[in-house]
């Protein structure tokens, strides 16, 4: 049975302005200095284990890196995370595309989110033109700089848009050198250029809420940031000018990046907040690429690491403190405990809401 795919070019976009946002960033961000909510006491030593982790870590140099996931953003905690990242306490970040797209909606329009039901039946979720459109423009503009997809969109967020090469110049340069490195990347972006009619010259974008944005403070504090996202995942791939290629390109290089951030984690720190299935694929494969590099040039595998898993659910009721459960026990399906469990370092994991672990680290570590 033949089906022929859908023409993705044909989708319909509407203005984001349009949209019924279901969360408004003035309305739920929480400012350092407020006191966080009370947790048990048992959360509360948890918390402070991690926090002396995290001090030590750093005190040696050591990286700190932090997968979370688009509910960290979404309850509120941008301002919490700029000021460790401020602080030094945080080397690294790492998120999904949801993370990257929640991002960048709060920082141009001060809201974002969508009912998923009623859009679906409707046929527009995710089919704002905003959104799909300057996402892939500062991943395409950012290609053209070697930059993955986390440093193009907090630079496209921090400057305001961007600036694209006349069409003629590309054309240029791919007649020019066609097996040059970039030579790809300017052929996906003229492209996108000719079909949907966009001129070279500034791309101009402001963002008036560049404080809500965790990838913009991370680039404005010079924090790595990797975005690991799937094709089809996200709601960019609901628009016409959706590219696969882009984004993978854009991904690739945010892979190779977080493994540059593994490599410094020897007494160091890995949080994973809310991410239960990016952060452990992730994060495994690219230990394992760390440790391929170390051993072929005589070095030893990444050691003495710690890994704090914070989610809200129980953990399958399992002591992960005793290694990882049997194959007929539920819980021994629960990839955020298991992957963690085998990277090596000491797993801990916290049974706790994403945002009340985040104040708590922030308001431990940067408190006076």
């Amino acid at each position: 049975m033949r089906v022929p795919p859908l023409d993705l070019r044909r989708v319909k976009v509407f203005p984001l302005a349009e949209r019924a946002s279901l969360t408004v960033a003035d309305d739920i961000l929480i400012r350092p200095g407020t006191p966080p909510k009370p947790l048990s006491a048992l959360l509360e030593k948890r918390v402070a284990d991690c926090v002396s982790r995290i001090r030590t870590a750093r005190e040696r140099g050591s990286g700190v890196i932090l997968f979370y996931g688009a509910h960290l953003l979404r309850n509120g905690a941008a301002l919490l995370l700029e000021r460790l990242m401020a602080g030094g306490w945080i080397t690294h970040l790492a998120t999904n595309g949801a993370g990257t797209i929640h991002d960048w909606e709060y920082a141009w329009l001060g809201r974002s989110t969508e009912s998923v039901e009623r859009g679906v039946a409707q046929g527009n979720f995710g089919t704002w033109d905003e959104t799909g459109r300057n996402l892939h423009l500062a991943m395409m503009a950012g290609a053209l700089r070697g930059e993955g997809y986390g440093v193009s969109l907090g630079r496209f967020i921090m400057e305001d848009g961007t600036r694209l090469p006349a069409p003629a110049e590309l054309e240029a340069a791919l007649r020019a050198e066609p097996s040059h490195p970039l030579a790809p990347a300017r052929a996906d972006l003229l492209q996108a250029m000719r079909v949907h009619g966009l001129p070279g010259g500034a791309v101009n974008c402001g963002h008036r809420w560049k404080h809500a944005s965790i990838i913009g403070q991370a680039f404005r504090h010079g924090v790595p940031v990797s975005v690991h996202p799937g094709i089809g995942y996200d709601i960019i791939s609901n628009h016409p000018m959706f590219n696969g290629a882009v984004i993978g390109r854009a991904a690739e290089l945010d892979f190779a990046l977080v493994g540059g951030a593994v490599e410094t984690l020897d007494g160091g720190v890995v949080l994973s907040v809310g991410s239960a299935i990016m952060a452990p694929q992730v994060f495994e494969k690219s230990l394992s690429c760390v440790n391929n590099l170390r051993l072929q040039a005589g070095r030893g595998v990444v050691r003495g690491h710690s890994i704090d898993v914070v989610d809200l659910q129980d953990g399958g009721g399992w002591d992960w403190t005793k290694g990882e459960p049997p194959k007929d026990n539920p819980a021994y399906y629960l990839r955020f405990c298991k992957s963690f469990s085998r990277m090596g370092g000491t797993m801990h994991y916290l049974q706790c809401d994403n945002l009340a672990f985040i104040h708590h680290l922030q308001d431990r570590l940067v408190r006076p």
